[in-house]
C-alpha cells in the first residue's frame, strides 16, 4: 500500500512590532509603546493580537534602545508564549527612522520566514482577524498585501494655503497595519535604492517603487493607530466597553459609538 502523502506545511510567518517610536505627538514623555491604556501598555495590547490571531511562528518586536521597561513587556510575553505553544517573541533595538527599525526586524526574523506581516504598535486594537485576512491573502500568492478602509472625509489637495483639487473619494484609502509581504521581496525593497528616501512612509511604498503590485484586504475601523490623546481616549472607551480584556471586539452599536466611521 503506497504510503500517503502528508500535505505542505504551510509557509512560516514572521511578524515584526514596530515600537520605536517617540511618541511625541501623545504628549507623555515616553515613548508612545509604553504609554498605558486601560492599565495596559500599548505594546501589551499589539502583542496579544499578534498572538490571538494565530499566525505567526516569530515574533520580533522592535524597541527604543536601552528601554528596560518595553524589554520587561517582551520577556514577560515571550515566557507566556512559550507556556502555551505560542510564537517565539524577541526584541530589537530600534533604529532612527521606521525603515531602519524594520530592517532591524528583519534582520532579527528567523531565516526560514517565508511571510513576513509588519506591524504598528500603535494600532494597539486592531483584531486577530486582519492579521488573519493579511496572512492568508499572501500566502495564497499576493508578494505585498495591505488593509485598508474606505475614506469618510473629503480630501482636498493643498498648495500654499489654497484648494488645488478635490479627488474622487471613492477610490481613496486610509492604510492600515500589519501590511503582509513575501520575505524575499520585503527583503530585497529594504536593499533598495528607495529605502534611502525619507518621504517612505510604510514598507507598502518601497514595494511600489519597485513596481511590485499591492493588492488590498478589509481593514477594521479598530485598527487605527493612537497618535493623539483623542485617540487614545477613543482606545480606553473601546476597552472600557469590551470590558474582559480577552481581545474581544465591541458590538457594532458600541464600535460605532466610540470610533464612528460613517
Amino acid at each position: 500500500m503506497p504510503e500517503k502523502k502528508q500535505p505542505p506545511h504551510p509557509p512560516a510567518v514572521g511578524v515584526i512590532v514596530v515600537a520605536a517610536g517617540s511618541g511625541q505627538r501623545l504628549g507623555h514623555g515616553i515613548p508612545k509603546a509604553r504609554v498605558l491604556c486601560g492599565g495596559r501598555t500599548l505594546l501589551e495590547h499589539a502583542l496579544d493580537a499578534v498572538a490571538a490571531s494565530g499566525v505567526a511562528a516569530a515574533v520580533v518586536a522592535v524597541l527604543p534602545p536601552d528601554d528596560r521597561v518595553l524589554t520587561a513587556v517582551v520577556a514577560r510575553a515571550a515566557d507566556a508564549a512559550r507556556d502555551g505553544a505560542g510564537p517565539v517573541i524577541s526584541r530589537v533595538d530600534g533604529g532612527a527612522t521606521r525603515v531602519a527599525s524594520v530592517r532591524a526586524g528583519l534582520s532579527a526574523l528567523p531565516s526560514d520566514v517565508e511571510i513576513v506581516l509588519v506591524h504598528d504598535a500603535a494600532r494597539a486594537l486592531t483584531p486577530p482577524a486582519v492579521f488573519r485576512r493579511v496572512a492568508e491573502a499572501v500566502h495564497g500568492g499576493a508578494p505585498a498585501v495591505i488593509p485598508v478602509v474606505a475614506v469618510a472625509d473629503t480630501i482636498k489637495i493643498v498648495r500654499s494655503g489654497t484648494v488645488e483639487s478635490t479627488p474622487d473619494r471613492s477610490g481613496l484609502r486610509a492604510v492600515q497595519t500589519p501590511q503582509g509581504f513575501a520575505a524575499s521581496a520585503l527583503r530585497s525593497a529594504h536593499a533598495g535604492v528607495a529605502a534611502a528616501n525619507p518621504g517612505i512612509t510604510d514598507d507598502a511604498m518601497l514595494m511600489e517603487a519597485l513596481g511590485v503590485p499591492v493588492q488590498v484586504v478589509d481593514g477594521d475601523p479598530l485598527a487605527f493607530k493612537v497618535t493623539t490623546p483623542l485617540d487614545l481616549a477613543v482606545a480606553e472607551a473601546v476597552i472600557a466597553l469590551r470590558g474582559d480584556g480577552t481581545g474581544a471586539r465591541p458590538t457594532p452599536s458600541q464600535s460605532r459609538s466610540t470610533h464612528d466611521t460613517e
